[in-house]
């Protein structure tokens, strides 16, 4: 049983007359790859009532120390008070089983903020921002970092956890730890949001809706309830009643949307396959410049080159995305090294500021892009107004995603259009609809230095 967390669970839910639902072995299957190392950071992304605290935030931590008994956790939540109360039910599942788990509490350190095992293990709770000075952690367990939905809609609450989770508690890591992030999603701008912004590559996410959606991590219909013998669908439907849209689509699909409605229609959006041979079509990459790099707790915009192509059937593919932050010189080689890798079929699109300095700059990357063809325009008209065209083909669903790591940032952004932080990839896939609808302009050449953005 040590050596199974999902035995372990079972075993330790039986005597309240309980087993593990299929998403909870989903779960504890994810939990135990990221034990044995084979994944380090994992988002928990499930609805109110679904028991992931039960099996993330508790039994997981007590049966971890069967597996590293010399190390440490830090458990945080969005107050102190509710990351004690996870503390205390860790140990007292720990004083009940100890004989099974292998351990027990020590003597000397039990209080629900930090308490030792007699294997040299040690537990250390604390709210979401709390100081963890002096505290190193083998495995961070954050569960439920925001409390409601008046503190997800304030940006500056929304800041102050970001920095915290970046300069205080990332700090804390030793070498190889791990984290996992439990929660509903209340904002798209929350905890989980910009980490799927910003570090998407380094997570695994387990996603789960209380309606199954395409494509369902279990398997589910769409439209199956998560977890029908506690919630079955007529129940979930009065809570949707009960709740309003907008907190249902956070909190229970894990799918958050502004307040305000959106300009795209994200649910039209296809995922397909790559195919095995690529249709003909013209293409395009589309790009929309930054030359910021992210340090300390800035938040710059993205560098984003879009890859889109128009089917022989009128239907438009996005392809792939390119999205990264970097310094003007990383901007430029970028650019030429995905350029090379498209193909001298693949047009290019560039922005061109006003003025003899955009100008000089499309003409050296003509140089530099010599073969290819580029079209430089110039951005006229709010943002809004230029995403129109193409998020009214989005709405007649003539648009598709080919199925990459780079879609759930895409849809996000495309979800939280206009009023989202960031909007780089509207205004690549603007461009690059743009270029579709129009022929192709040809290169022109010059030399000077490129970007002074």
């Amino acid at each position: 049983m040590r050596a199974d967390l999902t035995g372990w669970a079972s075993y330790a839910v039986s005597p309240i007359g309980q087993k593990p639902a299929a998403h909870h072995l989903l779960l504890l299957d994810h939990l135990s790859r990221l034990a044995h190392d084979d994944i380090d950071r994992l988002m928990v992304l499930m609805p109110p009532g679904s028991a992931k605290s039960t099996y993330a935030s508790i039994l997981f931590p007590a049966w971890w120390f069967t597996q590293h008994p010399r190390s440490s956790i830090i458990g945080a939540s969005h107050t102190a008070s509710l990351a004690e109360l996870f503390s205390r039910r860790i140990r007292d599942t720990v004083f009940r089983h100890g004989a099974r788990l292998g351990y027990q509490v020590s003597a000397a350190d039990r209080s629900a903020t930090h308490w030792t095992t007699s294997t040299g293990g040690e537990y250390y709770a604390t709210g979401t921002h709390g100081a963890v000075v002096g505290r190193r952690a083998d495995l961070v367990v954050i569960d439920d970092p925001l409390k409601s939905q008046d503190e997800a809609d304030n940006v500056h609450l929304r800041d102050r956890l970001w920095h915290w989770y970046r300069s205080d508690l990332s700090t804390r890591l030793k070498p190889r730890a791990r984290i996992v992030l439990i929660m509903t999603r209340w904002h798209e701008d929350d905890l989980g949001g910009r980490l799927l912004q910003n570090e998407a590559d380094d997570w695994t996410v387990l996603r789960l809706p209380a309606l199954a959606e395409a494509d369902d991590p279990l398997g589910r219909a769409p439209g199956t309830p998560l977890w029908p013998e506690w919630e079955d669908a007529a129940a979930l439907a009065r809570k949707r009643l009960s709740v309003g849209e907008r907190a249902w689509a956070a909190l229970f699909q894990q799918a958050p949307r502004p307040d305000t409605d959106a300009l795209f229609n994200v649910e039209r959006l296809a995922v397909i396959v790559p195919p095995a041979v690529e249709p003909d079509g013209p293409t395009v990459r589309a790009w929309d410049l930054a030359s910021t790099v992210a340090a300390g707790t800035n938040d710059p915009d993205w560098t984003v080159g879009l890859k889109l192509r128009r089917e022989t059937s009128g239907v438009y593919t996005i392809l792939d995305v390119v999205r990264f932050r970097g310094g003007p010189r990383e901007v430029e080689d970028r650019i030429i090294s995905t350029a090379s890798a498209d193909g001298r079929r693949v047009r290019i699109g560039l922005p061109e500021d006003p003025g003899q300095a955009g100008r000089s700059q499309i003409a050296y990357m003509a140089t530099r892009l010599s073969g290819h063809i580029i079209e430089a325009s110039r951005e006229t008209g709010g943002k809004t107004l230029r995403a129109m065209p193409v998020a009214s083909q989005v709405d007649a669903g003539n648009v598709r995603l080919v199925k990459a790591p780079w879609n759930h940032a895409l849809i996000e952004e495309l979800r939280a259009f206009p009023f989202g932080r960031k909007d780089d990839q509207v205004d690549a896939l603007s461009r690059a609809f743009s270029m579709l609808l129009t022929a192709a302009a040809p290169a022109r050449s010059a030399s000077v230095p490129f970007m002074s953005r």
